[in-house]
């Protein structure tokens, strides 16, 4: 048997001959690894990282005995570069394959950079921070007297900051003495107020203090999404985000969807979660220290740090053993905010900092809807509102100001490329945009890093490498308006040079070899439409289920939240029913919305109180064990739906002609169904 190699974040896959190198393999595959010195082991640019462990996911166990022996050139770049060696680090160049490898390519080791659309929105926040800098000029101690430096830093907050019952951290403490002596008695007092819900009294405590004068006080709230991070620092006097910095989350090397990563726990144990938290926090202080670097400050500033995610990334970042996540009744360890210290996190700031972490809605929903909710103030809207955040696993909510309505749908990662047969995520040479005459069903398209369409370019300039997250809904809702895809989901049967056919299944050549990179064909195959299908279906049988459990029929208005919802189209998105029907002129996409969220409930602490109460009002209902959830599917597996009309998508001849009149049949559906009783 050839080994089999997976590398990630792409999720390239395949089996290749033993003694190949990792940086030949990653060629043949169509992986992108950087080099540049010809593997000659000296530029250090095809530098991976071989994981250890099982992957059940892939079938594969994976191990650094997996691969060559380190040569002496190899072994000397590593001592050469000690600050780039990591555990399993390797050069792919120099690497070669004896048996199964799951293999992470790091950013700065891929020629074309993942485009993260996570950066902070411009949305008015009233600033009201939990932290405050107060100065004051404290009474030297006199000979005889027995009140210590805290107690008379005490009466001067009371005396000049009208403040009272405080107390302080250890240290501070430590440090109080020095600053009173080298400020000549004049410091600066970093205070916290904690307030864990809105009618709870607040707690005043003295986290640090400084000698002299100073005003700078910072706190960074991110947003650790499955597959990629966003980490806002911001200005927690004015309100200012002075760097947003993002990148790729690890973890997606353990497993691209969260119930792959419960399974790398499960079969790994302690081991296994130690692995999972410490790569995304290691993650993180990264982003961290450039953000800081960006803004030139001191890491020592930062006082405050807000993270939101799904539950089960909740769960790793605080080093909680997520397995009883996996499987029903989807128990997690609490649903309560979490307030935790940054050295016991392991975040690289202010030591004392405060790390707060959301309220949790449920099993399956976590703190990154929650401030979803809270960016877009859902629970004052007046019109019947969805809001749905697409990832790997999707996030819903369906209510208004009456009342909300939440659950998940595990759409996987076929939106970001993965599973299909030349998707990727989005970097230069993506495609991003897929349009298809109806009359030639000739294809022309778009890629990242180009303004140019395909048709005016030649063909060596395109460089076409995939299709990311946006061109895959665009070629899918192309080929049905084309008639080159039939309602089901099956290639129509006819003869064109741009359909392959192997057997019953087909292939569409939507980039010729002279338009690629690679000088290969790029194809959309019969199980890519299956895996979009499944995945858009179990997107839309979500929110087919909100809309039942509120008894609405339509919905007025609908909001894409994430990265994923900033690039695709609404009507592309509606043919291909990912999203049900809808003006599209109340289709609206808010970038990341937790992001925002998450920076609100840095600035805000009373928006932070109402943020644990609005997580407990919110209603949920699992999607998993929900007897209407299987029926929903299969008609949301259809193009782009078995029975519901979409007349938006009518109106506006949208859809092929060809297509059967779907409002006749669900009228004559539910005609049927009352007949029945």
């Amino acid at each position: 048997m050839k080994p089999t190699v997976i590398f990630q974040p792409s999720g390239r896959q395949g089996q290749v001959e033993v003694g190949l190198t990792l940086l030949e393999a990653a060629r043949q595959l169509g992986v992108d690894v950087d080099s540049i010195c010809g593997g000659r082991q000296t530029c250090g640019k095809c530098k991976v990282v071989l994981e250890i462990g099982e992957y059940a996911k892939f079938g594969v166990t994976s191990a650094e005995s997996h691969a060559s022996p380190m040569g002496v050139d190899e072994q000397q770049y590593f001592t050469r570069h000690t600050s780039r060696s990591v555990v399993g680090g390797r050069l792919a160049c120099a690497a070669r394959i004896t048996d199964d490898l799951l293999v992470t390519v790091p950013p700065e080791s891929q020629q074309r950079k993942q485009v993260i659309g996570k950066g902070a929105n411009s949305r008015p926040i009233a600033i009201d921070p939990i932290f405050r800098q107060c100065f004051v000029e404290v009474t030297p101690h006199a000979l005889g007297e027995r009140d210590g430096d805290w107690e008379r830093l005490q009466q001067a907050l009371q005396r000049e900051w009208q403040l009272a019952d405080l107390e302080i951290v250890l240290p501070a403490l430590r440090t109080l003495t020095a600053a009173l002596k080298a400020g000549k008695q004049r410091v600066t007092v970093t205070i916290r107020l904690c307030q864990h819900a809105a009618t709870s009294p607040p707690r005043t405590t003295v986290i640090a203090v400084r000698s002299g004068f100073h005003d700078a006080l910072f706190g960074i709230a991110i947003d650790v999404g499955s597959t990629t991070i966003a980490a806002h620092l911001c200005d927690l006097e004015t309100g200012e985000t002075l760097a947003t910095e993002t990148g790729m989350n690890p973890q997606t090397s353990f497993g691209e969807d969260l119930m792959s990563r419960i399974s790398y726990v499960m079969l790994n144990g302690a081991a296994g979660l130690t692995r999972l938290t410490r790569s995304v926090i290691e993650t993180i202080n990264q982003l961290v220290a450039r953000a800081v670097s960006t803004a030139q400050i001191s890491r020592e500033d930062v006082v405050e740090v807000v993270l939101v995610g799904n539950t089960v990334m909740h769960h790793l970042l605080l080093g909680i053993d997520p397995t009883e996540l996996g499987a029903a009744p989807f128990t997690l360890a609490t649903h309560a905010a979490i307030i935790a210290e940054a050295v016991q996190v392991g975040l690289d700031v202010n030591p004392v900092a405060q790390v707060y972490f959301p309220a949790l809605e449920a099993g399956h929903v976590g703190s990154d809807n929650l401030a979803v909710l809270i960016s877009e103030e859902a629970d004052s809207a007046d019109l019947m509102t969805l809001f749905i955040d697409v990832g790997t696993n999707a996030e819903i909510v369906l209510g208004n100001k009456n009342g909300l309505w939440s659950c998940s749908s595990p759409t996987g990662p076929a939106f970001e490329g993965g599973q299909i047969t030349h998707g990727q995520r989005a970097a230069r040479g993506a495609i991003e945009r897929v349009r298809i005459d109806p009359e030639t069903r000739e294809p022309r398209f778009k890629v990242i890093g180009r303004e140019a369409w395909s048709d005016d370019s030649s063909g060596g300039e395109i460089g076409a490498t995939g299709i990311c997250g946006s061109g895959i809904i665009e070629v899918m809702a192309e080929l049905f308006r084309a008639g080159l895809l039939r309602g089901d989901g099956r290639f129509a049967q006819i003869d064109h040079p741009r359909l392959k056919w192997l057997g019953p299944k087909a292939a569409y050549v939507l980039a010729t070899s002279d338009q690629t990179s690679s000088g290969m064909e790029i194809v959309v195959t019969q199980d890519d439409v299956r895996n979009i299908q499944l995945a858009k279906a179990a997107l839309h049988a979500g929110c087919k289920l909100l809309m039942r459990k509120l008894g609405v029929r339509t919905i007025d208005r609908i909001v894409l939240a994430g990265a994923f919802g900033s690039y695709i189209d609404p009507l592309y998105a509606m043919v291909l029913g990912l999203i049900p029907d809808c003006d599209l002129a109340q289709v609206q996409s808010v970038g990341n919305g937790a992001g925002d969220g998450a920076r609100i409930m840095l600035l805000n602490k009373q928006r932070r109180a109402e943020s644990a109460l609005l997580a407990r009002r919110v209603h949920y209902i699992e999607t998993a064990i929900d007897p209407n959830f299987q029926e929903e599917f299969v008609g949301a597996m259809h193009l782009p739906h078995k029975t519901d009309p979409y007349p938006t998508l009518r109106a506006l001849g949208a859809l092929p002609a060809a297509v059967a009149d779907v409002a006749a049949n669900a009228r004559a559906l539910r005609r049927e169904r009352r007949r029945q009783g």
